[in-house]
């Protein structure tokens, strides 16, 4: 083994060796932090996401790209002074390798999971399936490295892709309800029929706002704070009446009817002055609505007729209505219009039928026993 000259004088390679990896490392860790921290402060003055994600990523992946380095530094120096054998130096660049993969895991792991954290906050339909999503790329990215891994330790992954899919096939038949579910799921996600907060009624006729969209089933909270579990594949191949989509805003039809002596102009213009004054006016009524009547029916006992409101949400329809039929009924008092209503008259007082007897001469003694 040969000895260093430094400075006068003579230093085992060891010792030379221990000191140039020390202060290697020394250096680049120093550098690892002035960049980072200067990418930091440069990210944060701008306002996009991905450049700030990109920075915290780099972290950890940047510390076992340092000790990548410092394998290669001593494997080039235990080469150099000759103190290990060939299939050490084997050895080293097989771990380098796996460490380079694991650094590629980490940041493509972390970098993927903050862009779906990014867009979950901005979206509802995402927000309660994010550990689904997460669960899915992690999964991937996962797997993937793994393979590789096994592909650079010189291990053949066909048998392992083989067993992976019999196993695969076996586990999709022992759990199909499940994954049914699952995959149902991902689909309610990524087409959006409906959202976290949308207020749905379903075939069955239940109504209630959507809690959250899970691994397995969808939560909907009904009006009574009673909760409905509907397992997704359900779900996915019912009729849904979503009052939310595409807008909260929702028209509310509202019938009358008048008396037939009526001026229909007459009515329909007070009508419109009531209903435009209760959208404009109330908390829930849209103002700048452009509210319309329409005739219809000729009733029995009345010409009826629908008037269009519209409101902000669902259950606002209850409170315009109720307020816009006060506020008419009030009104056509005041003009002299007549809301109708049909009146039935019953005869309780019927004559007696009449029955016509033809009565005949019978003796006294009929029926008794002639004399002898």
């Amino acid at each position: 083994m040969p000895e260093v000259n430094f400075a006068g004088l003579v230093l085992v390679p060891e010792l030379v060796i221990t000191v140039t990896v020390i202060l290697a490392n020394l250096f680049m860790f120093l550098i690892k932090r002035i960049f980072l921290r200067k990418f930091l402060l440069l990210t944060d003055r701008t306002s996009y996401f991905y450049d700030s994600l990109l920075a915290h990523s780099l972290n950890l992946p940047l510390t076992i790209l340092i000790f990548v380095i410092d394998i290669w530094i001593l494997n080039w120096l235990f080469d150099k002074y000759d103190i290990v054998n060939e299939s050490y130096t084997s050895s080293i660049s097989l771990a380098s390798k796996i460490l380079l993969i694991t650094a590629a895991i980490l940041f493509l792991n972390r970098f993927a999971v903050g862009l779906l954290a990014n867009q979950t906050q901005r979206s509802d339909s995402l927000r309660s399936s994010t550990g689904i999503i997460k669960g899915i790329v992690k999964g991937l990215i996962v797997g993937i490295g793994i393979l590789i891994m096994l592909g650079t330790l010189g291990i053949s992954i066909t048998p392992i892709i083989a067993s992976l899919g019999i196993t695969s096939l076996a586990v999709a038949l022992a759990l199909q309800p499940t994954l049914e579910n699952f995959f149902s799921g991902v689909q309610l996600v990524m087409d959006k029929p409906i959202r976290v907060g949308d207020f749905i009624e379903l075939e069955s006729k239940e109504q209630g706002f959507v809690e959250r969209i899970g691994w397995r089933s969808t939560w909907i909270k009904m009006l009574p704070n009673n909760t409905i579990i509907v397992p997704n594949s359900v779900l996915a191949e019912s009729k849904i009446i979503n009052y939310f989509y595409p807008s909260k805003e929702l028209s509310v039809p509202v019938d009358v009817g008048v008396h037939y002596n009526s001026d229909l102009e007459h009515v329909e213009k007070v009508t419109l002055e009531v209903a435009k004054e209760i959208l404009v006016s109330h908390e829930w009524g849209i103002d700048d609505y452009d509210t319309f009547v329409v005739y219809h029916t000729f009733d029995n006992s009345s010409i009826n007729f629908t008037v269009m409101l519209r409101a902000k949400e669902y259950f606002h329809r209850f409170f315009i209505k109720s307020a816009f039929i006060k506020a008419l009924h009030k009104r056509y008092a005041a003009e002299g219009i007549i809301i109708p209503y049909p009146i039935r008259a019953i005869n309780t007082e019927q004559e007696s039928p009449r029955i016509d007897v033809q009565t005949t001469n019978i003796p006294n003694n009929a029926g008794e026993p002639p004399s002898q």
